[in-house]
């Protein structure tokens, strides 16, 4: 079968992947529903089933994935009684025992999230984006998110001393070492594992949205132009537009057909907006 590429579908995305050939995406980066929560907008699945729910999905992601693609998973534990509850953590050990390696875990630090009050915990400010891989040899592209060094290397640069000069190895025999001198003439460095993004505020379609810079970070990151972006949970199209933006290839899938007309309807408005800013036909 030819992958539909450059399309939003609409139906079940654990029957519809069912469809497509084997190591045909490069990259499949979603925010699926989470555990319970807007039951309105969502599946409203129970935290208990949640991974029961979770695994004949990952297992066509598993097979459609390329050997060397990335699977980014952005998902964050609920609380249920008064503790979190550990279906994240399930899932991630189910995950490994279906065949995925779980290379890294990126934060999203949501900067501008609303203030509350809990009796026994403070608001929440930050949301997991897990990084799966088939292989511990996958596409990487560093140098497309490197950000500028900043003002501390005018002082820090400037007047190194010895151990500067020379892999200074940890005093607390960390195995871990730097040597500084390495970054003398750099206008960027690589960034940590830490996204500093605020949540989406202008689309009020959906309840959910993450912001357009952090599909884009990750599609940037572990793609190149011309390769494919999967997203299996579309919702209002956020993921696809970037793939857009950045010249990829794109498929989305949305259960809802709310949602699906949500995400063509701006995916159509990026097109026509977008084109000329983009260089898109």
């Amino acid at each position: 079968m030819k992958i539909p590429l450059n399309k939003i579908i609409i139906g079940d995305c654990a029957e519809i992947l069912k469809k497509f050939p084997d190591n045909c995406i490069d990259l499949i980066i979603t925010s699926p529903p989470y555990a319970d929560n807007r039951k309105h907008t969502y599946d409203g699945i129970r935290p208990d089933k949640y991974v029961e729910w979770f695994l004949p999905r990952s297992e066509q992601f598993l097979r459609v994935l390329k050997p060397d693609g990335t699977f980014i998973l952005n998902i964050k534990e609920r609380v249920v009684d008064g503790e979190r509850h550990t279906y994240v953590i399930e899932l991630i050990i189910e995950m490994k025992r279906q065949g995925w390696l779980w290379t890294e875990e990126f934060v999203w630090h949501k900067k501008n999230c609303y203030p509350g009050k809990w009796p026994n915990r403070f608001r929440d400010a930050w949301e997991r984006c897990l990084q799966f891989n088939k292989n511990k040899h996958f596409n990487m592209y560093q140098e497309e998110v490197m950000v500028p060094m900043g003002s501390w290397k005018e002082t820090r640069l400037k007047n190194l001393s010895s151990t500067d000069k020379i892999r200074d190895e940890s005093k607390v025999k960390s195995g871990f070492g730097k040597k500084i001198i390495n970054w003398v003439g750099r206008e960027k460095a690589y960034p940590t594992n830490v996204l500093h993004l605020a949540t989406e505020c202008s689309n009020r379609n959906h309840s959910a949205t993450f912001p357009i810079g952090l599909p884009e970070w990750f599609i940037k990151l572990f793609s190149k132009k011309d390769d494919v972006i999967l997203d299996p949970f579309v919702g209002s199209g956020t993921s696809v537009i970037a793939a857009y933006r950045l010249g990829r290839s794109y498929i989305g899938i949305d259960k809802s057909p709310y949602f699906y007309e949500i995400a063509i309807h701006a995916l159509t408005k990026e097109r026509l907006n977008g084109s000329a800013k983009f260089g898109r036909g």
